[in-house]
């Protein structure tokens, strides 16, 4: 091997034996790892903290973290893989002093430890705050949509578990018509298959039957046998059985501001509740928000201005009379000194009636002069149009306002959660999740957040920048 680069000698002894500390780099995230946790008062996030008095004493929780969280940034997310790490791999060895917790121990405390986690991830949103990686207060609010550890097949809902059971009953019409049609001359064999495959089928049947009753008994009609909290979703056109992550970026460096995971395919409903955690986590007195026209709800509008939170959120285009070439609600301008509203023909609307509409107090608006309106065939095929009105429509009116005026809105949001959703599913491969069940499946997803807001940190600042804003 004589001019080649050659190691040394496995069976080389040396009098003074390198310790660990000089195998981590002084610049690795590790070092930065270890002393975010170290330094972490875990008091009162929730882990267990005390020893047992009696057997064998537990793993520090602070040793177990740092475990996961390692292994999170370095997609490395199994407990076996782990315990495998903890063995061989320096950096983790240096990192938990030598310590090696088998995989059930590894399993268990990411089990029983869901809540604490979460927490500590808005801890770190702390330290990065420290470290002026976030804006004065601008988030934007997506979700997307992750594979959970369930088939579609295992998953059922109504439309799918109809269609399956015509498929299996015209399997079983058909083997009958075969039997029936079988001579008596036909090979006893041929006729036992014929009989295997229909009682497999009416087996499947009842089965299925058992499934149906399980479905409609659930509050959303769906039914999954691997995952039962995993839930069929649409995701970009087509179906995904899986989980919606919800988060809130900052829009100065992308990083994480508050997530949340849930089996709920729709975002209408999410806003608020984001936006709120959001403007916790970060801190501020007000907050700005954007978002897709998907998170567009007149109640998640009016709750986050009441919060001091401002919105910039498209309306859905869904005016059918838009469609039909007819005028739709934007071409009626309300006065809201004379509380009317000016039709395209140019007369005004009062106000007629007042009802509750799903918990909201509705006014209707019309006028008598739609009956000799020239441009009646361009407004309504009824004996008037009428304009409906929420108390709250003034909301909604501002936030398209703002829209109007900022029309890069879309463009930022865009490029501000793409970013942390495309890492993360680069980061977790083609089958996404790992664990079953919504509880275990939120505090997964909340490691590969802290993971992807620690690593974004440390790329932008540099470790030492960042151990020693934590230092300070």
């Amino acid at each position: 091997m004589s001019g080649f680069i050659e190691g040394e000698n496995r069976f080389q002894t040396i009098l003074l034996p390198e310790s660990l500390d000089e195998y981590v780099g002084e610049g690795g995230s590790v070092r930065v790892l270890d002393y975010f946790i170290e330094h972490l008062d875990i008091s009162g996030l929730g882990f267990r903290s005390e020893p047992n008095e009696t057997g064998r004493p537990p793993y520090h929780p602070k040793t177990m973290l740092k475990i996961y969280v390692y292994g999170y940034l370095n997609q490395i997310t199994t407990g076996r893989r782990l315990e495998r790490e903890a063995k061989r791999n320096v950096e983790l060895m240096w990192l938990t002093r030598r310590l090696a917790p088998d995989f059930k121990t590894i399993l268990d405390f990411r089990k029983d430890n869901g809540e604490a986690i979460r927490l500590v991830c808005r801890e770190f949103v702390m330290v990065c705050k420290k470290a002026g990686l976030l804006s004065d207060g601008f988030v934007a609010i997506d979700g997307s949509k992750f594979k959970a550890v369930n088939n579609r097949d295992k998953n059922f809902t109504r439309a799918k578990m109809k269609r399956r059971l015509q498929e299996v009953s015209a399997s079983i019409d058909r083997y009958l018509d075969q039997l029936a049609d079988a001579d008596e001359q036909e090979p006893a064999e041929d006729k036992r298959k014929l009989e295997d495959r229909l009682a497999a089928l009416q087996e499947e049947m009842d089965q299925l039957k058992k499934y149906e009753v399980r479905m409609h008994e659930a509050p959303d009609k769906q039914v999954s046998l691997t995952d039962p909290d995993a839930r069929s979703m649409k995701s970009r056109g087509a179906g995904i059985v899986g989980y919606n992550l919800q988060i809130a970026a900052d829009i100065k460096n992308h990083l994480i501001v508050g997530h949340k995971t849930t089996n709920a395919g729709s975002d209408r409903s999410q806003l608020s509740g984001m936006a709120k955690q959001a403007k916790e986590a970060m801190g501020v007195e007000s907050l700005n928000v954007v978002a897709d026209r998907g998170y567009y709800k007149s109640g998640e509008l009016l709750a986050c201005e009441e919060a001091g939170i401002t919105t910039y959120v498209p309306k859905p285009l869904t005016s059918n009379n838009k469609a039909k070439g007819q005028f739709d609600k934007s071409d009626f301008i309300f006065k809201a000194d004379d509380n009317e509203y000016e039709c395209p023909a140019g007369a005004r609307m009062t106000c007629r009636t007042t009802r509750e509409q799903q918990g909201k107090t509705i006014h209707d608006y019309f006028t008598a002069a739609c009956r000799g309106c020239l441009i009646k065939s361009k407004c309504t095929t009824a004996k008037n149009r009428k304009v409906a009105r929420w108390e709250h429509e003034d909301v909604m009116e501002r936030v398209e306002a703002r829209l109007q005026e900022n029309p890069d809105m879309m463009t930022i949001r865009r490029a501000t959660v793409e970013h942390p959703f495309g890492t993360l599913k680069g980061w977790m491969g083609y089958t996404h999740l790992k664990t079953k069940k919504l509880e275990h499946v939120s505090t997964e997803m909340s490691l590969h957040v802290l993971a992807y807001n620690m690593k974004r940190a440390i790329n932008i600042m540099g470790a030492g920048a960042l151990m020693a804003v934590m230092q300070a």
